[in-house]
């Protein structure tokens, strides 16, 4: 079963390599935000390839749309930019130990957790003859386009909210942000979910839940909305919004 990610250890720490020489050589260490979608889309194929099954058609699929979609837009948003903040606040903190801790810290463990988001439909792949029952289908391809819905449209209702010029300082509080302050967690979270709903009843299922509990504890508690919202401690109108606007879940905002 675990034999699998021998090859894809390896294929992920050089693809990480690769994006950390691009990094050097650009000067900006924000790229790894790029390469991360198209990351887990390198990975997929790479299972597909090693077995081609219909369901691995359909989770590579899945994962194309949502890592090139992913990718594409952290490019269109960076270009013309400086280096994202939280990268330029390490350049200065870590000093002269800036290269060895971006490899470590950044790209490698980033490669790290591309492994474990992607363990589920690595597994997947593992399976012999494995064909998801209908409702897992049709059950988890709903929680997946929910996702995918809710991060491409709410990205892209707040990449035109900041583009507006008479919006500046202010916070976005309209659309699917009107019912929680981060639709794009949301989005990725469910989506990651519903790929592990086709595990249901497989000798892999408990181990897969490495992968959708991965990232949910990530956006949660680390990386995601917590790193995010320190940006506005001291914001009255955010405080505002953060009363009345559910974190996670869409829900109607309190009155």
């Amino acid at each position: 079963m675990f034999e699998i990610f021998l090859s894809i250890v390896p294929i992920v720490f050089f693809y990480m390599v690769l994006w950390f020489g691009i990094s050097i050589i650009l000067k900006r260490n924000d790229v790894v935000d790029i390469a991360w979608g198209l990351g887990f889309v390198f990975v997929a194929f790479s299972v597909f390839y090693n077995n081609l099954s219909l369901i691995n058609f359909l989770i590579f699929m899945m994962v194309f749309f949502w890592g090139t979609r992913l990718a594409l837009h952290i490019f269109l948003r960076n270009t013309k930019k400086d280096e994202d903040y939280r990268y330029k606040k390490w350049r200065e903190e870590w000093g002269k130990y800036f290269y060895v801790r971006s490899f470590f810290q950044v790209y490698m463990l980033q490669g790290f957790l591309m492994i474990c988001i992607s363990s589920g439909f690595i597994l997947i792949s593992s399976l012999s003859n494995f064909e998801p029952a209908l409702w897992q289908i049709i059950l988890g391809g709903a929680l997946w386009l929910k996702g995918f819905f809710f991060e491409a449209v709410g990205d892209a209702q707040l990449t035109r909210f900041i583009k507006n010029p008479a919006n500046a300082g202010k916070i976005m509080t309209g659309g699917l942000w009107k019912y929680t302050r981060h639709p794009n967690y949301f989005g990725e979270i469910a989506m990651w979910w519903g790929i592990w709903i086709f595990t249901i009843g497989t000798p892999i299922m408990w181990v897969a839940l490495i992968s959708p509990v991965t990232i949910t504890f990530l956006l949660l508690k680390i990386s995601g909305i917590p790193l995010l919202e320190k940006k506005y401690d001291g914001n009255v109108e955010f405080q505002e919004y953060k009363k009345r606007t559910s974190a996670l879940f869409p829900l109607p905002p309190k009155v």
